[in-house]
């Protein structure tokens, strides 16, 4: 017999099978993970480093024997079961975390209807309900009606009962109230960045989580600059955070100011020294180093500070003297009393306010009034209580995102910048979310990366490798893919006439809901340089003397038949080849490999030549900040590889009059109108990047293009 649940024992229930989901997601992670540090090692005994493993196996065989191979496929192999294995339980878990919801939606109406049964609606307390499924599902059970009593003689008159309704509803003055009836009905939350730098990836799960909770509970978010220290603050990162917000495809309800509170907050910090909960202290850093056991780590024992039991006369006159200026930076700051008795760190009495250095001093917004600025520790739950934050979410109720093999703090970044070792904030090579965008990476692709982090206490520590996997297994169904040559080497086929045209469809995508395109196939056409060897062996599948391959989506094979060299420099320059196109009409034989390849073909306007900037990781390690001589010692030379020469396929054409490809979230103009009843075209006025996922490329998925002069430049 089934075991049957109460509502909450369901809930609990649930609860459980999504811990265990999540634990079998953990454990498929740990196991690709070291799958694809064993492959990496195979693959590259010689210095470590990842060799170029795409789909082509024979690529391999120039640096390994066969032994080594049959290694990498093995790894191969391993590595693709346990990704199938970490796909499946990464689904499983999203089931489970959906049928939880469910529960936790249905309880909560149930709930509701306990509280208030008059409120229903006829077919929930009548014979009605048992026809309608979908009532059926929630399992609300209503009370059966009772039979009428003749009413009993009274001895007296009786004072009448409360009905039961009114008797169990807590009252508005109830400071319980909330925890007796579940969320409150308006949730407001918010989302608190600080001005001063652009916004990372880490960034992404804050604006996720605070903008998401707020939606999935029909409630609000407001875009909050945390404006309390005036150094490093400028106009171009309030725009760039409100305009990234609003690119990952959220609205802010209001955009505030803490600067906006700063009288209001003074005047609270004079109201809690005056309380005796504040004093001025001017102690050195290392006397407050000292105060606190010695610093992190040393447990040492803690002593008061020996200004805390000043007079509260003194303190407020010395606060009102740090407010005029007696005091420069270093030499006078407000703490609050707290518990130096208590574990916690952040209870051995923080400061309030504090003096920044003269040429730091003024304000972004309010300019020289001020010459102290409160904390975030004293300002941040002060504004939550000011706007109304009903769910304050902090990194401590979700956890941190960190990601390894780049540097996220805005000081390194600013070091990278100013001494040249990537262009600007939005080099593609950095980790900014407006590199990110520029590189290509949609908005969506990051709030699915998030979705699959979920929510946890713990810090979250991410390679670029999973990162990357995660983009791209959004992006494969959801930009286009094209074909690119990054070195070319000109292919003629002799057995086809010269003025030979034949225009293939092409797909853009493998969701053939986004169309196709056609592309010119002619008698000369130019592949990969690397996919062509003179010397051939074996184990090698792409295209070589009397060797066949296919051309990616023609119609038949071709084979190399001979060649032509540079005089000067032995490189081959033109290789020949042959139509395998059966002259009885039959199916041709099945190449063992496909090479990716574009056509010459003027009248079509192809191929299309730009310059392709490929991007590398930035460092060479996966902690760039445990170097011994610094993070900077740790850049990868590779970076950054330019292809002067490469040549793109005549469906480029196509995503750049549609871009941007996908019109989902913040990937819409602001500035574009459309009117799809009239047939008119979107009026863009700015340009703006394309997403597609060039064929060929290994490791590097995403491209923003822009023309220089007419020469067309990739990254």
């Amino acid at each position: 017999m089934p075991r049957v649940f109460s509502g909450d024992e369901e809930f609990r229930e649930a609860q459980r099978w999504v811990e265990s989901a999540e634990s079998r997601v953990r454990v498929c992670y740990d196991h690709v993970r070291s799958e694809r540090a064993y492959l990496a090692n195979v693959s590259d005994p010689r210095n470590g480093r990842s060799a170029r493993t795409s789909t082509v196996v024979a690529y391999l065989t120039v640096i390994f024997s066969k032994t080594d191979i049959a290694e990498i496929r093995k790894a191969h192999s391993g590595l693709r079961k346990w990704e199938e294995n970490l796909a499946d339980a990464q689904s499983t878990l999203e089931e489970r975390r959906r049928k939880m919801g469910r529960i936790r939606e249905r309880l909560a109406q149930e709930q509701a209807i306990r509280r208030d049964y008059s409120g229903i609606a006829p077919d929930f307390r009548g014979t009605g309900y048992a026809d309608r499924p979908e009532q059926r599902s929630q399992r609300i059970t209503a009370p059966k009606a009772k039979k009428e009593k003749p009413p009993k003689q009274s001895k007296g008159a009786r004072a009448p009962k409360p009905k039961r309704a009114e008797a169990a509803k807590p009252g508005t003055d109830d400071p319980q109230s909330m925890f007796k009836v579940g969320f409150p009905s308006d949730v407001v939350t918010r989302f608190p960045p600080e001005p001063n730098g652009f916004l990372h990836i880490g960034h992404s799960k804050a604006i996720a989580i605070n903008f998401g909770f707020a939606k999935q509970n029909g409630g609000e978010c407001f875009l909050r600059y945390d404006d309390t220290n005036p150094k490093g603050e400028e106009e171009q990162y309030f725009i760039a955070i409100e305009e990234m917000v609003k690119w990952l495809g959220f609205e802010p309800k209001r955009i505030t100011y803490s600067s906006d509170n700063f009288e209001r907050l003074y005047a609270l910090a004079e109201a809690l020294v005056e309380k005796d909960r504040a004093y001025v202290c001017h102690c050195t850093r290392p006397e407050i180093v000292a105060q606190r056991g010695g610093g992190e780590g040393e447990g040492g024992p803690r002593h008061a500070c020996p200004h805390r039991d000043r007079p509260i006369t003194e303190s407020l006159a010395e606060f009102r003297a740090m407010r005029d200026g007696k005091y420069e930076a270093g030499e006078a700051a407000l703490r609050m009393k707290q518990n130096l008795d208590d574990g916690n760190p952040q209870m051995w009495d923080l400061f309030a306010y504090r003096i920044p250095d003269k040429e730091h001093r003024r304000h972004h917004r309010t300019g020289d009034k001020w010459r102290i600025y409160p904390t975030y520790d004293f300002t941040h739950c002060l504004c939550d209580s000011f706007e109304g934050i009903t769910h304050s979410l902090c990194t401590t109720e979700y956890g941190r995102l960190n990601v390894s093999g780049t540097v996220l703090s805005k000081r390194k970044i600013i070091e990278l910048v100013n001494k040249s070792h990537v262009r600007a904030w939005d080099d593609p090579r950095l980790y900014t979310l407006i590199a990110l965008r520029r590189r290509g990476v949609l908005p969506g692709a990051f709030l699915s990366f998030v979705n699959e982090l979920g929510v946890t206490k713990a810090a979250s520590n991410i390679e670029l490798k999973r990162f990357e996997t995660s983009i791209r297994r959004y992006l494969e169904l959801t930009i286009p893919r094209l074909m690119l040559v990054l070195e070319p080497l000109a292919v003629i086929i002799d057995d086809l006439d010269d003025d030979h045209l034949e225009m293939l469809n092409v797909p853009f995508s493998k969701d053939l809901a986004y169309g196709s395109h056609s592309i010119p196939f002619t008698k000369k056409v130019y592949i990969e340089r690397s996919d062509f060897r003179e010397v051939d062996s074996d184990d090698y599948f792409r295209l070589a003397p009397g060797k066949s391959v296919g051309l990616l989506k023609a119609p038949f094979p071709i084979t190399a038949t001979s060649i032509e060299k540079d005089p000067n420099t032995g490189e081959v320059t033109v290789v020949h080849a042959k139509y395998e196109k059966p002259l009885d009409g039959s199916a041709p034989k099945k190449p063992k490999s496909f090479i990716h390849w574009v056509a010459c073909c003027p009248t079509h306007n192809s191929p299309i030549k730009a310059t392709v900037r490929a991007f590398n990781p930035l460092f060479k390690s996966d902690n760039p900040a445990a170097h011994p001589n610094g993070f900077l010692a740790d850049i990868n030379p590779d970076s950054e590889q330019i292809f002067p020469n490469a040549m793109i396929e005549t469906g480029f054409s196509e995503i750049r009059r549609r871009a941007p490809w996908l019109a989902e979230a913040g990937e819409k103009l602001a500035n574009a109108e459309t009117s799809q009843a009239n047939g008119v075209e979107p009026a863009v006025t700015e340009p703006r990047p394309e997403s597609a996922r060039f064929q060929g490329m290994c490791g590097l998925l995403l491209y923003r293009s822009r023309d220089y002069e007419g020469q067309l430049d990739i990254e």
